[in-house]
């Protein structure tokens, strides 16, 4: 029976190397910053700034949920909508079978359509 040598794939060296290279840069770069960096904190250092604007309130305010449900259905009727571009370059090519094909995939995006305008999401109120 044939004993099984288990040897060490060198190709692997050199990315093991690369690891340790950027490891050593990023512990490297957290040691200067901590040695050399500013220590200074404060009330005033510590307090939020944005465009010359004196921070004022809660930043949590609450948003009605059909902003979030708008803009997602924005990109979901965005994407579909991009599929149509290459069937439109590529129409002789497909053939009857790509026109049916992109009937039944317009069908399916009037039918999402109708169904969002149905439960009402695009309402406010």
């Amino acid at each position: 029976m044939p004993s099984i040598q288990l040897q060490p794939d060198l190709n692997y060296i050199a990315v093991l190397l690369q690891i340790g290279i950027a490891l050593a840069f990023v512990l490297f770069t957290y040691a200067v910053i901590a040695v050399a960096g500013p220590k200074l904190k404060g009330k005033n250092k510590d307090e939020n700034f944005e465009c010359g604007i004196e921070a004022q309130g809660n930043a949590r305010v609450p948003y009605s949920i059909k902003y979030f449900l708008v803009a997602i259905l924005f990109v979901l009727f965005d994407v579909e909508v991009i599929f149509l571009y290459p069937w439109a370059v590529n129409f002789k090519q497909l053939g009857w079978i790509g026109l049916v094909e992109m009937t039944l995939f317009v069908g399916f995006f009037l039918f999402g359509f109708y169904y969002i305008v149905h439960r009402g999401a695009l309402k406010w109120e």
